[in-house]
């Protein structure tokens, strides 16, 4: 099987990338090529993107455009709006929004659909106005992790007011700044895919001194290499 993983930094992959052999020359260009060593065959390609939705789905797209994968993985962090995904859990986000996308009428926030630019919100690859993994891999680790809601957003919420703003317009579980351009990079590729990410965080006013991250990715590199044993 041809496997793509998508990360936005190396720092996310380091734990993952410590357990695999690279043992062949990647056909995609900025990628790194391995296998899971001494667990299966399975090609794997790891594309490092960058942070932020342009360049995950510019680089996302352009990959799976050039090679055809049997299934594209994105691992990352993430933060969490919701007090029972602790820092350090990891979990699979099922469907992801662009909740900026739309426009402002003063004090109102009017999205694509209001603004008449996605109709009933089923636009392809919309449903309902979110992308929705309708059809995960079936994987036996990835089916034992909770499934939540998130948004993809270009700048994290660290204020009371927009979080509370947030919360009450898209009832998000977690929050991360790419998760939604690669879903929506899959969808129109028609590549089965999971987005799986560990909370570093709870999103509140900035507080840098109450994160996990490197628990975040010690557990997300943990879980990353337990889904590809079971693919």
């Amino acid at each position: 099987m041809r496997i793509l993983i998508v990360a936005a930094t190396e720092a996310e992959m380091s734990p993952l990338v410590a357990e695999l052999d690279g043992t062949r020359r990647s056909p995609l260009d900025g990628a790194r090529a391995f296998q899971a060593s001494g667990r299966s065959s399975n090609d794997i390609d790891i594309l490092t993107t960058g942070v932020g939705m342009v360049a995950t789905a510019a680089r996302t797209a352009r990959a799976l455009a050039q090679t055809r994968y049997d299934l594209a993985l994105n691992f990352g962090v993430c933060g969490s709006f919701d007090r029972a995904l602790a820092p350090g859990s990891v979990v699979h986000v099922v469907t992801d929004g662009l909740p900026e996308l739309g426009a402002e009428d003063d004090e109102a926030f009017l999205t694509l659909e209001d603004l008449k630019l996605l109709a009933g919100g089923n636009q392809s690859p919309f449903h309902d106005g979110r992308l929705t993994n309708e059809a995960p891999p079936p994987n036996e680790v990835l089916s034992r992790l909770p499934a939540v809601h998130g948004i993809t957003v270009n700048t994290v919420h660290g204020n009371d007011a927009s979080i509370a703003a947030i919360l009450r317009r898209c009832d998000p579980q977690v929050e991360t700044m790419e998760g939604a351009a690669f879903m929506y990079a899959c969808l129109i590729h028609q590549r089965r895919f999971a987005q799986v990410r560990a909370v570093s965080n709870a999103v509140e006013t900035r507080n840098r001194g109450a994160w996990k991250m490197a628990e975040a990715i010690y557990n997300l590199g943990r879980t990353a290499l337990e889904i590809l044993d079971h693919v």
